[in-house]
Formats: C-alpha cells, structure tokens, sequence
C-alpha cells in the first residue's frame, strides 16, 4: 500500500498534522518517530516554568476547536477541567503541555513510535522510506524532524546545552561556579531555577546588549499571524535575511514574569546587606575556552577582553534547523547560501523530476519568518499542509488574522492608489 502522506518525527507539529489529518476520510498517513513515545523538551521541563504562548496554541483549536485533541477535551478526560477553570491560567505548565501532547499521540494509530527513517529516496512513482522493518511508499512526504542543540565551538567539549539541563541540575548543584550562557528564555529560567535552589556563586553572560523582554504587545503579537508569514514570504530573500535577526525580542527575548522572578530572587539575597555573589553581563561573547574551566570574553560594545574561570557551563545558547541532505540527498533545490527553497503552501522545491511533494515543519525560518517556531502557528501550518496535499478546502482558514496591514501592496487607500 502506497500512503497519501508519510511524515518523518512525531514533534508537537507533525502531531498537529496528524490530529488534523486522523478525521479526513480515506486519508492514508503515518508519522514515524524513532523516539519510543513523544517527548517534549525533557531536560527544559522545569517546575514552573510555562509555555510563551496561550493554551490555545494546541495541536487543533485554532483551525477546529471542536476536534476531540484539543488542550480542553484533554482535560475532560483527566476530569481536570473544573480545576483548570479556578486555576485560570492562560499559559499552562511545560509540564502539562508535554503530557497533554503525549496524551494525543496515544489517540492516533498514525503515529508510529520506535521507528527511525534512516533515508528517503524517489523511486520514480513515490517516495521510498527506509525503516527498520522494512520499505513504506508514500506520494507526499512532511518532515518534521524537529531541531539540534547548538553549542559555540569554544565549549562544545566544555559545556551541558539547557536542553539536558534537568539531567545535570544536580551536579551543577555542586559546582563551586556556574556559568550560563545565553540571554533568552531557556537561560533565564536555569538562572532563575539555580537562584531557587541556592546554587553557590552564578555568572550570566549574554551577547544581547541587554537581558530583555520578549515582545508581548497585542500589536507586536501580530507578527505571529497568517497575515505576517505571508507577507514575510513574499519579501526578497535579502530582505528576508536582515529581518531574521533584527526580530530577535520577538523569539529571543524573555518573559516578563521570569524577569521579575529573578530579580526577586536577587533582592532577597540582598537582604541584610551586601550583594548577591551573582554577576549578569550582557554585551559578552565567548570566543575561547579552555579545560579547566578558562572562558576568554569579549565586550561587544566596549571592545574590552578578559578571562575568567568557573567550574561549570550551561549553554543556553538555542536550536537550528537540521540539514536536511542526509535524508533528501540531492532532491530539494537550494538557493544560493545551500538552503532548501520552500513555497506558501510549505513546499519544498524539488528536481523536476519528482512529481511527489515534500512540506516542511519548522525548517524554514530562512522563508517564512520567526513563527516557524512558534506553536501558535502549528495548527494553521498543518492545516495549510493538509489542503495543499487533499488538494482541496479540508480546513477553512481565514482570509486575515491581524488587525494590521502588513506591505502596501495590500493597502487599501481612499483613491484605490498605494504609493
């Protein structure tokens, strides 16, 4: 049998894909996961911390609320609703948010778990996957494979990446010094989680000009829509590139609570007098490092330069997209930097030859902007994926999302004119 979709890792997106696609009649899917059952972001899940975005940012509810794998019939199935309701929490537990996913995932025989796509290939007719227990055929490929831990040259044999953070909290517990790396959200909350738990000595070093607010205004929010991934996908790749790291405080800032909860904690050690042996510097980067551990810092604005030591590193220092070349090969075709060119509708451009179709999931940041992460698109993504692959309305989606007009080609004016 030949499936109408197959999708590679099972991650809250391609789980999306999956909600969405279980109910279409005669659809014929699967997802493979080499994982034996979904886990989110396991060495992040700390107590307390929460998701950035609101719980309706699930796997369905923002392209079909009334879908039995929606965030509130889990609930119904915990008999947690009416505490849910008194909590009243917009942003859910990590925690929670981890087990409400893995939750889904049990409820769609699509997903298979424990099963690795080591490669693809395009037979001609359809797309190959090899998989342990042998070939599957598909004529549309989604590959959802999630991202890599980066760590900077200087540390990769020095430092634990916040993605294992819980794994080691307990030896860095007894680190005379630990250093973080990475001013976002992750390295806000091991620092704020270190504070809690009385961790000795603590530097923060950052090479953000300051340790800042995520953008969270209702207006600001707006660059998350529909709206804006379309406008941003009809840009100038050039453009397109400057504009990635000029939004960082749109996907690299941090939360506002978590900020005060920092500080909070630095006043109460201040108490009494004296200050705390904390030290957060911004506007450093780390451009050496030796065993020991010796970490050579560089002012960004001063120009300055100075070495310090400390015993342990955690880096909070983000995620990239995957190259996708192990599994595609020589299939998609690449701009000019290497990149994988990636259509509206998520689409890989592929050698003419390959009349099946590839989509992609949080790997096109490059193309589409800085929601590609971002849950609060996951279900529109599936969606638009799912109609491109149906080839017809599946899901309806909104012909706008954002109170505001993004480009001048859109713009309607008094005499009809854009200038």
């Amino acid at each position: 049998m030949t499936l109408d979709l197959a999708g590679v890792g099972v991650g809250p997106f391609n789980l999306s894909l999956a909600a969405l696609a279980d109910p279409v009649p005669g659809l014929r899917t699967a997802f493979f996961e080499r994982r034996a059952e979904f886990r989110w972001h396991p060495g992040l899940l700390i107590d307390g911390a929460t998701l950035q975005v609101p719980f309706l940012a699930d796997l369905v509810t923002l392209v079909e609320p009334a879908h039995p794998l929606s965030f509130l019939s889990y609930l119904r199935d915990r008999d947690r609703l009416f505490p849910f309701y008194f909590a009243e929490r917009f942003h859910i537990p990590r925690a929670e948010y981890d087990d409400y996913c893995r939750w889904a995932s049990e409820r769609l025989p699509s997903c298979r778990f424990g099963a690795e796509v080591s490669s693809v290939r395009w037979d001609g007719a359809a797309f190959e996957l090899a998989l342990p227990g042998g070939p599957v055929s598909a004529r549309n490929l989604v590959l959802g494979v999630g991202t890599e831990p980066v760590v900077p040259a200087p540390l990769r044999t020095l430092a634990v990446h916040s993605a294992d953070y819980l794994a080691e909290r307990d030896k860095l517990l007894t680190a005379g010094e630990v250093t973080v790396v990475g001013s976002g959200q992750s390295g806000a909350e091991v620092v704020l989680d270190l504070l809690r738990r009385g961790v000795g000595r603590l530097r923060w070093l950052a090479r953000t000009p300051a340790f800042a607010p995520m953008e969270y205004s209702k207006l600001g929010l707006e660059q998350f829509t529909p709206d804006y991934t379309r406008y941003f996908h009809g840009l100038d790749q050039r453009v397109r590139d400057r504009l990635v790291p000029e939004q960082w405080q749109l996907y690299k800032g941090i939360d506002a609570d978590t900020i005060a909860a920092i500080h909070d904690e630095l006043y109460q050690r201040s108490i009494g007098g004296g200050w705390p042996d904390v030290r957060l510097t911004p506007g450093v980067e780390v451009v050496g490092a030796r065993p020991g551990i010796e970490l050579d810092l560089r002012h960004t604005q001063q120009g300055t330069t100075a070495t310090v030591r400390t015993d342990a590193v955690v880096c909070a220092t983000g995620y990239a997209e995957p190259d996708l070349g192990p599994l595609l090969g020589d299939l998609p075709v690449r701009d000019g930097d290497g990149r994988i060119q990636v259509d509206a509708d998520y689409r890989v451009r592929l050698d003419p030859a390959v009349t099946g179709a590839v989509y992609v999931q949080n790997a096109e940041r490059h193309t589409h902007g800085v929601g590609a992460p971002d849950l609060g698109l996951a279900a529109w993504r599936a969606a638009t994926i799912l109609n491109a692959v149906c080839g017809r309305e599946v899901y309806r989606l909104p012909a706008r999302t954002a109170f505001t007009t993004f480009g001048l080609d859109t713009l309607g004016t008094e005499t009809g004119e854009a200038h």
